[in-house]
C-alpha cells in the first residue's frame, strides 16, 4: 500500500523534491569546504606576503643606511665589514646553522625529503626568522648579499607553519602535504620580494621542482600567484628596476645576444665553481683544515677582502648594488671601471664567510656590469641598455642555470616584455655555457650538503642515548 502510495502521481513531485534538495546540500558542503581551503590557502598566502614586504622595507633601509655612512666615512669599512661578518658567523653558527648562505638550496634540499626532523629543520620557523635580522646587518655592513634568496626560505618556513597551526585547529588543509606547502610558501616568497607572480610560479616549477615528487595542484599555483597579486595590490605594479626604455637592435641582434651570452655564461659558470667549492675547496690543501677549524677568522678574513673591493669600487659593491645596475639600466650613467668583475668578487667573499644573504640581486647586478663593460669594449658603437638588459638575465641564469626563471624574472623586474624573446635565448646559451664550468646547478650542489647535515643531525637526536654506568 505504502509503495503504491509512493509511486502515486501526486507524490512524485515531493519525492523529486527531496532528492534535489539532498543534491543540492551535498553542493553546498563540497562548496563549503573548498571554500575553507581556498580561503586557508589565500590567509597562508597573505601571510607569506606580508612576512616577505617587511622584508624588503627592512633591506632597504639598511642599503640607504649604508650608502649614508659609506659616502660619509668610507673608510670606516676596513673595521666594520670583518668585524660585522666575524660576528654575524658567530651569530649564524650558535643561532641558526640551517639559515646560512641563500636560503634556497634549504627550501630544495627540504623538498627532497620526507616529513620528519631532517625536513622540518631545514625550513625551522624559529631558525628562519633569523634570516631576516642577520640578512638586515649584513646588508646594513655593506656585504654583497641580497634579500630574495632569503625570502624564500622564509616564505617556505611562513607557509609549512601556517599549515601545521591549521592541522592542529582541526582546519586541515586537504591536498597539501608538507612538500606542497614548502614549494608553494618558497615560491610566493620569490614572487612577493622580487613583484612578479609569473616569475614565482615559473620558479617553483623549474628550480624547486627539479628532482622533487610534487604535485603540481591547481590550489598549489593558486598560493603561488596570489603571494606575489597581494603585493602587486598592496604595492602598486611597479617594476623593481623601473620601465626598460630601449628596444631590440635594428642591426646585428643576435651577434649581440650571442656575445653576451658566451660571457657571461663563462663568468657565470665561474661564479657557480666559486660559490659551490667554497672557500676550503679553493684554497692549498695545507690551509683547508686550520679553515673548518676557524670560522670566525675566515669570515674577518673575507670581511676585510670585501671592504677592500668596496673601496676600490667607490662602494659601488656594497649590499645588492641595485642602483649601479638601475643607472645602467636606464643609460643615465656609467659604473666605476670593471664594476661586473668586482661585484663577482665580492658577492663570492661575502656567501664564502657563511653569513645569511641570497645572490639573486647580485647576479643580476653583476651581469648589468659585466654588459656595461661589453658595451664600452665596442666603443658606444650600439645601445648600451640592451646589452646590460640581456646581460642581467643571462649572467643569472649562468649563476642558477634556471634560463626560464631568469628571463621571466628579468622581464618582470624591468617591464621589458617585447624584449623575452632576446632574454630567452640570452638566457639558454649563457646556462649551456655555464655547464661546461659547473656541471651541476648550484643551488642543488649545495642542497646536497645541507641534506647530508639535516639528516646526519636528525639520525644523532634520534639515536637510543647509551645506558649509564653506575660507579661502584
Amino acid at each position: 500500500m505504502s509503495q503504491t502510495a509512493s509511486s502515486s502521481p501526486q507524490a512524485r513531485p515531493w519525492i523529486r523534491a527531496r532528492r534535489l534538495a539532498r543534491r543540492k546540500t551535498r553542493q553546498m558542503r563540497r562548496f563549503s569546504r573548498k571554500g575553507l581551503q581556498i580561503s586557508l590557502l589565500l590567509a597562508g598566502a597573505a601571510l607569506v606576503a606580508l612576512v616577505s614586504m617587511g622584508f624588503a622595507q627592512l633591506a632597504d633601509w639598511a642599503l640607504d643606511w649604508n650608502r649614508q655612512w659609506a659616502a660619509a666615512h668610507g673608510w670606516l669599512a676596513l673595521i666594520v665589514l670583518p668585524c660585522a661578518l666575524a660576528g654575524l658567523r658567530w651569530l649564524t653558527l650558535r643561532y641558526a646553522p640551517q639559515a646560512a648562505g641563500s636560503g634556497i638550496p634549504q627550501v630544495i634540499a627540504a623538498l627532497s625529503l620526507r616529513p620528519g626532523p631532517a625536513q622540518t629543520s631545514l625550513v625551522s620557523l624559529r631558525q628562519t626568522l633569523w634570516k631576516i635580522p642577520l640578512t638586515f646587518l649584513a646588508m646594513l655592513a655593506g656585504a654583497s648579499v641580497g634579500r630574495e634568496g632569503p625570502s624564500v626560505q622564509v616564505g617556505a618556513a611562513v607557509m609549512l607553519s601556517w599549515g601545521n597551526l591549521c592541522r592542529r585547529l582541526g582546519l586541515r588543509m586537504r591536498g597539501f602535504h608538507a612538500q606542497e606547502l614548502i614549494a608553494a610558501g618558497a615560491a610566493g616568497g620569490l614572487a612577493a620580494a622580487f613583484n612578479a607572480p609569473l616569475a614565482g610560479v615559473i620558479f617553483a616549477i623549474e628550480e624547486l621542482g627539479r628532482g622533487a615528487a610534487l604535485r603540481w595542484q591547481r590550489l598549489v599555483l593558486l598560493g603561488v600567484l596570489a603571494c606575489g597579486f597581494m603585493v602587486v595590490a598592496l604595492a602598486g605594479n611597479n617594476p623593481y628596476f623601473g620601465v626598460f626604455g630601449g628596444q631590440a637592435l635594428a642591426e646585428n641582434m643576435i651577434g649581440w645576444v650571442i656575445a653576451c651570452g658566451l660571457l657571461n655564461g663563462c663568468l657565470g659558470g665561474l661564479f657557480a665553481r666559486l660559490l659551490g667549492k667554497g672557500l676550503t675547496g679553493v684554497l692549498p690543501q695545507a690551509w683547508r683544515e686550520t679553515v673548518r677549524r676557524r670560522p670566525i677568522a675566515a669570515a674577518f678574513g673575507l670581511g676585510l677582502a670585501v671592504a677592500l673591493i668596496g673601496l676600490a669600487s667607490q662602494g659601488a659593491t656594497y649590499g645588492t648594488g641595485y642602483g649601479t645596475a638601475a643607472v645602467l639600466l636606464a643609460g643615465d650613467g656609467a659604473a666605476p671601471a670593471g664594476f661586473g668583475l668586482s661585484k663577482l668578487a665580492a658577492t663570492v667573499a661575502s656567501y664564502w664567510a657563511g653569513i645569511p644573504g641570497g645572490i639573486f640581486t647580485p647576479a643580476l647586478t653583476t651581469g648589468a656590469g659585466l654588459g656595461h663593460q661589453l658595451w664600452l669594449w665596442t666603443g658606444g658603437s650600439v645601445d648600451g641598455k640592451v646589452l646590460v638588459l640581456i646581460s642581467m638575465a643571462a649572467f643569472l641564469a649562468a649563476a642558477t642555470q634556471s634560463p626560464l626563471t631568469a628571463s621571466v624574472v628579468v622581464m618582470e623586474m624591468t617591464g621589458s616584455q617585447p624584449m623575452l624573446f632576446w632574454l630567452l635565448a640570452g638566457s639558454l646559451l649563457a646556462s649551456v655555457v655555464s655547464r661546461q664550468f659547473c656541471p651541476q646547478p648550484f643551488y642543488h650542489l649545495s642542497a646536497g650538503r645541507f641534506r647530508r647535515v639535516a639528516q646526519l643531525e636528525a639520525a644523532r637526536r634520534q639515536a637510543p642515548k647509551p645506558p649509564e654506568v653506575s660507579k661502584p
